[in-house]
């Protein structure tokens, strides 16, 4: 199982960001997505969750700013940021849970976004 995670990197405040997360080794239709990010010094939180059913959750601290979608057909998550402010920079982790199997979790490695003028 692998959860590949790219494009994040160095944003002004204000600016746009899409990180992608590729899926391979799970059957990703059985799966709910979600990203979440881990500043330096503190714990690793969520910022938004995608149901296998379409539902979601957003940390209060992104909604209106964040959106999360997926695309079954590629099996990747991807989460829109926009108006970034810096302190969204953090460690971006993005995260497959089984939709009916408890405990079914993977983890991808990690991708740094940071804002900053």
């Amino acid at each position: 199982v692998q959860l590949q995670a790219s494009g994040g990197g160095l944003v002004q405040p204000g600016g746009s960001l899409r990180l992608s997360c590729a899926a391979s080794g799970i059957t990703f239709t059985n799966y709910d997505m979600g990203w979440y990010r881990q500043a330096p010094g503190k714990l690793r939180v969520l910022v938004a969750t995608l149901a296998v059913g379409g539902s979601t959750v957003y940390a209060d601290s992104v909604k209106e700013r964040f959106s999360i979608s997926r695309d079954n057909a590629k099996k990747t998550v991807y989460l829109q940021m926009n108006s970034l402010k810096p302190e969204d920079t953090a460690v971006y982790y993005c995260n497959a849970r089984h939709n009916w199997i408890r405990g079914l979790s993977y983890w991808g490695q990690g991708t740094q976004v940071t804002v900053s003028s």
